[in-house]
């Protein structure tokens, strides 16, 4: 497993590793003390990994519930982010509970959104499940949801409390999914330098190691922990 410390507003780790989200209950206690959390997963996601992910925390005595919505882009709208602070609220969270985005960049940013914004803010947990999120939208803090008029229009800069990868999730993201990933990793690699070009034309662009996510990782953070509200440098990760 590899640990990756984030010093934004918050600090936190990236845990990057096989096997992380059968440990997902002890490694969130270990980061944060929440007594209740609510799952935040799309109708995809959820089917895969939230029973394992509801089991594991509830192995470690944390009351869980979950809120399920409709895959897809569609749902990152004001409707369903205020569904979800609906649900919260008659969960009955407090401000030392938490909210866990389990899925992909919809799902960050819906279910980060809603965390900076209910209670004015409490913690969230990020567990990627696309090669996107994991090297990318998962880190940094960065939440949104969209409006009629654009992408992406309404949201935080507000960071999680801990992110977990596991690399054993990636294995179920469909292939037009993991091509998108691919792209963001190339970007990372045409930004930071010629050798993650190099290391993915060695491994022939079929296989993501957690080395590569590592690398996409530390360099994001390098560039959030110098302009974390993207008033300058951070403005780069734009690029293409």
């Amino acid at each position: 497993m590899t640990t990756i410390r984030v010093k934004a507003s918050r600090e936190y780790d990236v845990m990057i590793g096989s096997g992380l989200l059968d440990r997902a209950g002890d490694l969130i206690l270990g980061a944060i003390k929440p007594k209740t959390v609510t799952i935040v997963s799309d109708s995809n996601v959820y089917p895969l990994y939230g029973k394992r992910l509801a089991e594991t925390l509830d192995d470690s005595e944390l009351v869980c519930g979950s809120f399920v919505f409709p895959a897809g882009e569609r749902s990152k709208s004001v409707k369903t982010f205020a569904e979800i602070l609906d649900h919260l609220a008659e969960s009955r969270l407090t401000r030392s509970d938490a909210v866990i985005a389990l899925g992909g960049g919809v799902t960050g940013d819906l279910a980060g959104f809603a965390a900076s914004a209910y209670l004015r803010g409490i913690p969230y947990v990020q567990i990627p499940t696309t090669l996107l999120a994991a090297v990318d939208s998962s880190v940094g803090g960065k939440t949104a949801v969209d409006l009629p008029a654009g992408k992406n229009l309404a949201g935080a800069v507000y960071q999680p409390s801990l992110v977990i990868c596991d690399t054993d999730c990636l294995a179920t993201q469909p292939e037009d999914v993991f091509a998108s990933g691919c792209g963001e990793v190339i970007k990372y690699g045409m930004i930071a330098g010629p050798g993650l070009l190099e290391e993915l034309e060695r491994r022939g662009g079929g296989e993501i190691t957690e080395d590569i996510i590592r690398t996409c990782v530390e360099f994001k953070r390098g560039v959030v922990e110098r302009d974390e509200f993207d008033n300058g440098v951070r403005r780069l990760l734009n690029f293409g």
